[in-house]
């Protein structure tokens, strides 16, 4: 994982104030975590630092012909980046947060089939020159990114060989994801998959709190609430994790490894191998 510090607790605006002006607000409440990103000193055209790992990863050249067409954007709770039958307008590249891929029924069930944080990109089918995804694509942790134009991306990627390999790896990543949750989902009891999510999350967001609940758990994992809350209560007695007020703080990782079924260490291989991917999530 990064080398991250502070995670800040604080409204909205103020972690956007913050974010822009690269200082910390004095109304801000702050929780010291085992990591936080390094940003290698890259901006927008704005001044707004650069925490995605696969823009960071780019050659300059490449850079500089994606820089005129990020647009600096910011992610709040719930927003939907795109839904499932209408076409890409926009790919994501996350620099805090978190966002879910969400399968949702004719009948309104939803369950989630993949995770992005700053270590990816939301819209991967436009690498592939698709404008059309059958899941859709909702915020879970406010935080914000750069977005920029489908159409735009498309010719970009004609002259961006490394861009373009990028993303077509992370697109790979996640597609390995999507199959080994939808096995997850299938055969695994519900603690173990509750414990290989909250453990994903956290990579993705570096934060030891998780502001979820039940039924956010129950959405996401394609269950009822009532197995949620007794899979929580599980994972709580045995001093895994702490559950109070709609947050989640995780007090003991390597028990919640434990715990976890081994989908999460297939996963954590994907990320973690590097002829697969440049170490995303460090």
């Amino acid at each position: 994982m990064a080398n991250w510090g502070v995670w800040l607790i604080a409204s909205e605006e103020e972690v956007s104030m913050a974010t822009r002006q690269h200082r910390k607000p004095s109304t801000l409440k702050l929780e010291v975590v085992p990591h936080a990103p390094t940003s290698m000193g890259r901006t927008d055209i704005h001044g707004n630092v650069v925490y995605n790992r696969i823009l960071l990863a780019l050659p300059d050249d490449e850079y500089d012909a994606l820089l005129p067409h990020l647009e600096f954007v910011e992610l709040r709770l719930h927003q939907s980046l795109h839904e499932s039958p209408d076409g890409l307008e926009y790919g994501y590249f996350l620099n805090f947060g978190l966002t879910s891929l969400v399968i949702v029924t004719k009948d309104g069930r939803s369950v989630e089939v993949g995770i992005v944080g700053r270590e990816g990109f939301v819209g991967t089918p436009i690498a592939a020159g698709l404008n059309r995804t059958p899941y859709g694509a909702v915020v879970q942790a406010n935080g914000n990114g750069f977005r920029i134009k489908a159409e735009v991306l498309e010719v970009i990627l004609s002259s961006t060989p490394n861009l373009r390999l990028r993303l077509n790896q992370y697109a790979q990543i996640q597609g390995m994801q999507v199959a080994q949750l939808a096995a997850c989902n299938r055969l695994h009891e519900i603690d173990q998959r509750l414990a290989r999510w909250l453990l994903m999350c956290q990579d993705r967001i570096c934060s030891d709190l998780l502001p979820m609940t039940h039924e956010f758990f129950a959405e996401m994992l394609g269950t009822g609430r009532p197995s949620v809350s007794l899979a929580a209560a599980v994972l709580q007695r045995a001093g895994f994790i702490q559950y109070a007020r709609g947050t989640v703080r995780i007090i003991n990782r390597k028990g919640l490894e434990d715990a976890a079924c081994e989908c999460y260490g297939v996963i954590r291989q994907l990320d973690d191998n590097p002829k697969i991917s440049p170490n995303l999530l460090r």
